[in-house]
């Protein structure tokens, strides 16, 4: 088991929605670059979630599985898709292996930071090369956190400010580590924290090829 937080039912059945991660103008280039990345081959998702990302890429033709520490969030996945069209395997995505050789490794969304150590995150680099082919690529999103907007004496940037949503990041500088927080207005007034990370912060998005 690694440091990963598990997501719960609770925040599984909120995770899909989040507006604006679905929308087709994040949606529609992810999936069109992962597909051409795949290169007609299969396509294996760490941290799949509840399939945001591999549904309708599975929808373009390509075969796909997943990994995933959350058996709520891959409860949720099957709402969508049976284990015969997506299967996914349930561990963490430093250590889990999947049967089959795929020609793309993707972790998306910012996924990579679930793993809280250096030593955690390596390992999944080395998990991803073992279920690469020769030429296979494994493609890492993750944000950019906003340094530069952080004045002396503040630990916290916003990135959402609307009548339905604020959210804000808690950065440490010294250990490096950020912190999302969120809270959505509900119909009544009140407000609900601690839903995923749906900034429209700038992201780095890195692809690795296995000689």
């Amino acid at each position: 088991m690694t440091s990963s937080d598990v997501w719960t039912a609770e925040q599984a059945q909120r995770y899909d929605e989040e507006g604006g991660m679905f929308s087709d103008e994040v949606l529609a280039p992810t999936v069109e670059g992962l597909a051409a990345l795949a290169d007609g081959g299969a396509a294996l998702e760490m941290a799949i979630g509840t399939g945001r990302v591999a549904v309708p890429l599975r929808a373009k033709g390509v075969p796909v599985a997943g990994i995933e520490l959350s058996p709520p969030m891959v409860a949720q996945l099957r709402t969508k898709v049976s284990v015969e069209e997506i299967p996914v395997a349930i561990g963490d995505m430093a250590t889990t292996r999947v049967e089959g050789a795929f020609s793309l490794v993707s972790l998306v969304y910012n996924t990579i930071g679930n793993l809280c150590t250096q030593e955690e995150q390596v390992e999944c680099f080395r998990n991803a090369a073992r279920h690469l082919v020769p030429g296979g690529r494994f493609v890492v999103e993750v944000g950019v956190p906003s340094l530069r907007r952080l004045p002396p004496g503040q630990a916290a940037v916003p990135f959402d400010v609307s009548d339905e949503h604020v959210g804000f990041d808690t950065y440490d500088v010294v250990t490096q580590e950020a912190v999302s927080h969120h809270l959505t207005r509900q119909p009544d007034g009140s407000h609900r924290r601690g839903t995923p990370f749906t900034g429209a912060s700038g992201s780095h998005v890195s692809v690795w090829r296995v000689g």
